[in-house]
């Protein structure tokens, strides 16, 4: 390790670079894109000189400096990084570069660590910029109020910013609702401020989850784009700013941060505060290459899940509270001749749990329905070779529970009285010591006694309110309680080696790379209409591999929208994630059960390309369509799904590409025939499908890659899955 104080330092892998100027007290950022190659001392220079921008009319009188930590001393008028106070004073922070250390990875990136001390603020803090192997750009921000200090310091917020060019004119995020999750939203990169904020608790089923800055018009496959996640599972914000004088030598900004309430995070003397990791990608390979990026970096983690993904039955919407033991072995009977591999029991196994009014926050089960506990469900399941799985929301507290009616303080509200409950819920105070260590240990117990192999970690309601009573009065405490549950999660784990668990927030409101730090599968909505999952799966997948996303077949009539589908519909959708069943199979007739019993074998003959391949996405002209892809690591192997989600004015699809092939190789494309018929709205399919549904048929990279092929003009809520194997 080296110190960096004065020199241009440059963090390079897989195609990307960042380069930091560390002369002076204000390091910046030169560059952060396309890999400049290997950045000598005239490169360098040359980045340093053209860094300083004009000095403007009516502006300050020496060029504006966006720094890595912007402030308004720098002559930065928008958001800043830091804001914060000393009981109103010490409001104009001016953090100095006292320390710079550089580490480069042997197999590319590293990490620039910089220390400040502020003379204004009075506090030291600590930025790290880290490049994994992907190309993926972590930064770490932190604030701490020395020692010596004679007053608390209260942080109203620490954010991550970096600058972007004018070239960067588009902006893309998300927003949402229960059973419609991420739900793309595109506008202009105009002046002002874009701002999206997460104050429910947790990101919401409206977040922001990713936001980009791109050349206009970008797609999935072509454009520059820069992107920014929070990995975060409390309140948060993104930003993307534009101001008439620029960011220093460049035009714009994107950013994240956590979202901090008035009085959350008060610094007393000898405290610091940990901002949480904010995670910026680049690619000139559209979205797609965002995407790679994202999925590389999780895939490269030590604790990423390795074995095969096992196809999942889950209970809820196959008998939802009525357990009954005799009813539940019959749906395992049935899950085990399908090719079922965990079976998790879900809501109602609990201590007066008969509908979503009672019990949550006891955590015992309910003698009355379960008189000899779990143990001859959880035999009944392991016997037919299955692994058991349970659902908890061990972060709420129903008020008619005997928790509740023992400790009433335990919920977070404030102490004047408890606001509405939602879905008949509250919020259990976890950061409490004492209500912590009676969910650790009564979900551990549970875990230990029927050796459970796998936990549904649910979350059904925002935090409105969400202040704990504490001595000192009414306090903010998002913070805390997002801190206690990633503790509580570890712990969980430590103890319990195997256990894997899946993150559920009334489906999709909470899907981040915080949480899944410390989780092995998101739950990306409640919603298991294939019209709406197709949309919602597609999206989640800019940041989220399928491997790590569960996705369920359902029953004929939605039970979220009453829309009714096609098997053949519901099949291709749930199969390309990590896939289970949700729907009773006991009354499911027998051509049902033989073709679910070949979508199973077809899951398990391709999850190992599913679960390591890359996701690429056509861009079509026809928003009602969509070809989605999963390509092997080495080109060999690809799986393409083909689907009309709704009627359109084309009749015809045109010339279609397939993404990600190579145009030098020649594949064999054949139809998969496992899910059954799929209905056409055409007389008959195009000329070149009539041997791939028959079989196969040999076809050029470059037709299928960059010429494109016409696909069938498929009915609304139909699919196809093309089988793509290079022979050459």
């Amino acid at each position: 390790m080296v110190n960096g104080e004065g020199a241009v330092h440059t963090l390079r892998a897989a195609g990307v670079a960042l380069v930091v100027d560390l002369a002076g007290a204000h390091p910046r950022i030169l560059h952060w894109g396309a890999d400049l190659g290997d950045v000598g001392v005239d490169t360098a220079e040359a980045l340093r000189a053209t860094a300083v921008p004009a000095v403007l009319n009516n502006s300050p009188d020496v060029p504006r400096v966006f720094s890595v930590w912007p402030t308004e001393q720098d002559g930065w008028a928008g958001t800043p990084a830091q804001a914060g106070h000393r009981g109103g004073t010490a409001t104009t922070p001016r953090p100095c570069l006292v320390e710079a250390d550089v580490l480069h990875g042997s197999d590319g990136g590293g990490r620039i660590t910089l220390r400040f001390d502020d003379a204004v603020a009075g506090t030291r803090a600590r930025l790290e910029y880290g490049m994994d192997s992907a190309g993926v750009l972590s930064v770490d921000l932190s604030i701490e109020n020395p020692a010596e200090a004679a007053s608390a310091y209260l942080v109203d917020g620490l954010r991550a910013l970096v600058p972007l060019p004018d070239r960067a004119g588009e902006l893309l995020d998300f927003t949402g609702k229960w059973c419609r999750e991420r739900s793309p939203q595109r506008l202009p990169f105009a002046f002002g401020t874009h701002s999206r904020r997460a104050r429910r608790g947790k990101p919401g089923h409206d977040t922001p989850f990713l936001l980009v800055a791109g050349t206009p018009a970008f797609g999935f496959g072509h454009g520059e784009v820069w992107g920014v996640h929070l990995a975060w599972s409390g309140d948060g914000e993104y930003l993307a700013e534009r101001l008439p004088e620029g960011a220093g030598a460049l035009s714009r900004v994107i950013g994240a941060g956590e979202l901090l309430r008035s009085g959350e995070i008060v610094l007393r003397p000898g405290e610091r505060y940990e901002a949480p990791t904010v995670l910026f990608t680049w690619s000139d390979e559209g979205l797609d290459g965002l995407s790679a990026r994202f999925h590389r970096r999780l895939r490269a983690r030590p604790g990423h899940p390795s074995a095969p993904r096992p196809l999942v039955l889950n209970t809820w919407e196959a008998v939802y509270f009525d357990h009954d033991l005799d009813r539940l072995v019959e749906i395992a009977d049935r899950a085990a001749q399908v090719g079922v591999e965990r079976i998790v029991l879900d809501d109602g196994w609990f201590q007066g749990r008969r509908d979503a009014n009672a019990g949550l926050g006891d955590w015992l089960v309910d003698e009355q329905v379960w008189p000899d506990g779990l143990g001859p469900f959880v035999d009944a399941v392991r016997a037919r070779g299955m692994q058991f799985g349970l659902w908890f929301e061990p972060e709420m507290i129903s008020p008619d529970s005997d928790l509740a009616r023992a400790h009433p303080e335990w919920v977070l509200a404030p102490r004047e009285g408890v606001g509405p409950t939602a879905r008949s819920q509250h919020v259990l105070d976890i950061a409490n010591p004492e209500a912590y260590a009676l969910v650790l240990e009564r979900i551990s117990a549970l875990v230990a006694e029927y050796d459970i192999d796998y936990l549904k970690w649910d979350h059904n309601r925002d935090l409105v309110e969400p202040v704990a009573r504490r001595a000192e009065g009414d306090r903010p405490l998002v913070h805390d309680q997002t801190v206690a549950l990633y503790r509580l999660l570890d712990e969980l784990r430590a103890r319990h080696r195997r256990l894997e668990i899946e993150t559920c927030s009334g489906g999709g409101g909470r899907v981040d790379l915080g949480i899944l730090e410390r989780t092995d599968r998101v739950w990306a909505s409640d919603c298991n209409d294939p019209v709406e999952r197709a949309r919602i799966e597609r999206w989640t997948r800019m940041l989220v591999p399928p491997e790590l996303i569960g996705s369920h077949l359902g029953a004929h009539r939605s039970h979220t929208t009453s829309r009714e589908t096609d098997l053949s519909f519901r099949l291709a959708v749930a199969l390309t994630a990590h896939a289970g069943i949700e729907s009773d199979l006991t009354v499911a007739g027998a051509d049902d059960l033989q073709t679910i019993t070949a979508w199973a074998q077809l899951y398990r003959e391709l999850r190992e390309l599913i679960h390591t391949g890359r996701i690429v996405n056509a861009d079509v002209a026809d928003d009602a369509t969509m070809l989605t892809g999963i390509v092997a690591s080495d080109g060999g192997r690809a799986l393409f799904t083909w689907a009309r989600l709704a009627t359109s004015p084309d009749g015809q699809s045109g010339r279609v590409r397939f993404p990600g092939l190579e145009p030098a190789a020649r594949y064999r494309v054949r139809v998969r025939p496992e899910l059954g018929a799929t209905s056409r709205h055409e007389v008959a399919d195009p000329e070149w499908m009539r041997p791939a549904v028959d079989g196969g048929i040999e076809l050029p990279g470059s037709v299928l890659a960059v010429a494109g092929v016409p696909l069938p003009t498929l009915n609304p809520q139909q699919a196809l899955l093309f089988d793509v194997v290079r022979v050459a």
